[in-house]
C-alpha cells in the first residue's frame, strides 16, 4: 500500500469515529435517556475544554519524548475504551465527566493526524499542498459514512453508535503503530532553557505580531464554526412550528439537508491546492471568513420553500468556510515554525480554534440569545402573528399544549411561549464575520509568494 493509501485509511477513520456519533447522540440524550436539556450544551464544551490544553501537551510530547504516530496510536485507544464505558453511565453529570475525558483523549488526536501527514509525504518527497487536500478529503468522507451507518442501521437514539465509533477508533489505534516513524525532533541544546525542554517555546509564537494575530484571529473563526455546529440543526428543526412549513422536505430531512454540508467539505478540499498557489494563504483564509458571512446570511433568509435554495447554498458555502481556513491555517503554521516545534505549534492552533474559539462562540452566543433573540409570547393572537398563521390553527395550539400551557377561552396562555428570533439570530452571526474579515484584511500582512507555497511541501 502506497503511502498516500495509507494517510487516505488514517484521515477516514479519524473522523469516522467521530461522526459515528456526533451528530445522533442528542437523540440518544432526549430520546433514550430522557434527560433533560439544560445540560446538554456542556456535552459539545467538552470538545472546548479539552482543546485548551491536551492538543498543545500532546503536541510537546511528539515534538519532545514520543512518536507521533504512537501516541497517535494510544489516544485512539484509550479513547475507543471510554467510548466503550459511554453506555454503562445512568446520569447526565456522569456522562458529561465521562465524554469530557472522551475528548481529552480525541481532540489532540486531529492536530497529530496533520502532523503525522506532513511529516509521511515530506520523507517520501511529496508536495504536501498538492498531496494532502486529496487525502484529508477522505476524513470528511469518513464522518459522512458514519453517520448515515448510525443512521440507516437504526442506532442514532442507541448506546451502538458509541460501540460503532469505539471498534473503529481501536482499530485506527493498532493500525497507528504501523504508520511511517514520526520521531520527535528533539532540535535543542543541552543547556536549554526549562520552558525548550518542556516545549513551551511554541508559545513564543505569540510575540511574533503576525503569528499572535493569526491565532488570534483563529480563536475568533473557531468561535464561528461552534455557532453553526451549536444552532444548525435546531434552526432547520423549528421550522416545524410554522404550520406552513410543517411538513416541509426540510423539516422532515433536516439531517439530510445538513449533510450537505459535509459533502461540499469533500469538494472544496480538493479545490485548496489550486486557491493556495494562486491567491495565497492570507487571500485563502480571507474568503474563509468572507464565507462564514454567506453562511450565516442565506441561513438568515432561508426557508423551507420559497427560500429552500438559499438554506441549500448555504450549506454549500459551509465546505468553503470550514475547509478554507482550517486546512490553510494547518498550513501557515507549517510553514511559519521551525521543525523543533512544529507539533506544538499545530497542537496550539487547534487549542485556539477548538479550544478558546469554541468556548467563546458556545458561551457568548448562548447568552446573547437568551438575553436578545428570546422571543416570549403570553397568547394565541401574538404567537400566530409570529407563526404566520391564524390563532385558531390546529398545529399551533397543539404546540402550544405540548409545552405544558394552557390555553384561556379568550386565548391567553397559561405560562409564557418562548421562540428564538432565528432571522435577527442569523444576522448577528454574518455581521461578527464580517466585522472579523475586514479587521483581518486590514491588520495581517502577508505577502503572498508563490515559492513560499511551493516550499510547505518540501
Amino acid at each position: 500500500m502506497t503511502i498516500k493509501n495509507r494517510l487516505i485509511l488514517m484521515n477516514f477513520f479519524q473522523f469516522f469515529v467521530w461522526g459515528a456519533w456526533l451528530i445522533t447522540i442528542a437523540n440518544y440524550w432526549f430520546g433514550t435517556k430522557n434527560w433533560e436539556g439544560t445540560q446538554f450544551g456542556l456535552v459539545f464544551g467538552t470538545m472546548g475544554i479539552a482543546s485548551l490544553f491536551m492538543p498543545t501537551l500532546t503536541g510537546i510530547i511528539a515534538d519532545r519524548w514520543v512518536n507521533a504516530e504512537r501516541l497517535y496510536g494510544i489516544l485512539h485507544i484509550l479513547y475507543a475504551g471510554v467510548l466503550f464505558s459511554l453506555p454503562q453511565v445512568a446520569t447526565p453529570t456522569t456522562f458529561i465527566y465521562v465524554m469530557l475525558l472522551a475528548m481529552c483523549f480525541y481532540m489532540p488526536t486531529i492536530s497529530l493526524s496533520n502532523s503525522i501527514s506532513y511529516t509521511a509525504l515530506k520523507q517520501n518527497s511529496n508536495d504536501v499542498v498538492k498531496d494532502f487536500p486529496p487525502i484529508r478529503v477522505f476524513g470528511t468522507i469518513g464522518f459522512i459514512v458514519a453517520m448515515w451507518i448510525t443512521n440507516l442501521t437504526g442506532n442514532k437514539a442507541t448506546e451502538y453508535q458509541f460501540y460503532i465509533a469505539g471498534i473503529a477508533a481501536l482499530i485506527l489505534g493498532l493500525y497507528a503503530f504501523t504508520l511511517p516513524k514520526c520521531k520527535p525532533q528533539r532540535l535543542i541544546s543541552e543547556n536549554a532553557s526549562l520552558s525548550e525542554t518542556l516545549g513551551l517555546e511554541a508559545f513564543k509564537l505569540f510575540a511574533n505580531y503576525k503569528m499572535a494575530l493569526f491565532f488570534i484571529f483563529s480563536m475568533f473563526l473557531g468561535g464561528a464554526l461552534q455557532l453553526t455546529n451549536a444552532y444548525g440543526d435546531v434552526f432547520l428543526d423549528e421550522f416545524k412550528h410554522f404550520p406552513k412549513y410543517a411538513n416541509s422536505f426540510v423539516v422532515e430531512y433536516s439531517t439530510i439537508i445538513m449533510s450537505i454540508s459535509q459533502i461540499s467539505e469533500t469538494l472544496f478540499i480538493l479545490a485548496i491546492p489550486f486557491f493556495l498557489k494562486r491567491f495565497g494563504i492570507k487571500q485563502v483564509m480571507l474568503i474563509s471568513m468572507l464565507a462564514w458571512v454567506l453562511r450565516f446570511g442565506l441561513f438568515a433568509f432561508g426557508d423551507p420553500v420559497t427560500g429552500l435554495w438559499m438554506i441549500v447554498m448555504s450549506c454549500i458555502v459551509y465546505g468553503m468556510a470550514f475547509d478554507f481556513f482550517n486546512i490553510s491555517g494547518s498550513l501557515f503554521v507549517e510553514t511559519n515554525t521551525s521543525a523543533k516545534n512544529r507539533s506544538s505549534a499545530q497542537g496550539l492552533f487547534m487549542m485556539m480554534t477548538n479550544g478558546f474559539g469554541a468556548v467563546l462562540g458556545s458561551f457568548t452566543s448562548g447568552w446573547a440569545i437568551d438575553k436578545y433573540f428570546t422571543k416570549s409570547f403570553s397568547n394565541t393572537t401574538d404567537l400566530a402573528a409570529y407563526l404566520q398563521t391564524e390563532p385558531t390553527n390546529g398545529l399551533m395550539n397543539e404546540f402550544v399544549k405540548g409545552h405544558g400551557v394552557e390555553i384561556s377561552a379568550d386565548g391567553l396562555f397559561s405560562n409564557p411561549i418562548f421562540m428564538k428570533d432565528w432571522h435577527h439570530i442569523w444576522l448577528t452571526f454574518a455581521a461578527y464575520a464580517l466585522i472579523i474579515a475586514i479587521a483581518f484584511a486590514l491588520m495581517f500582512k502577508h505577502k503572498h509568494d508563490p515559492k513560499d507555497v511551493q516550499n510547505i511541501g518540501h
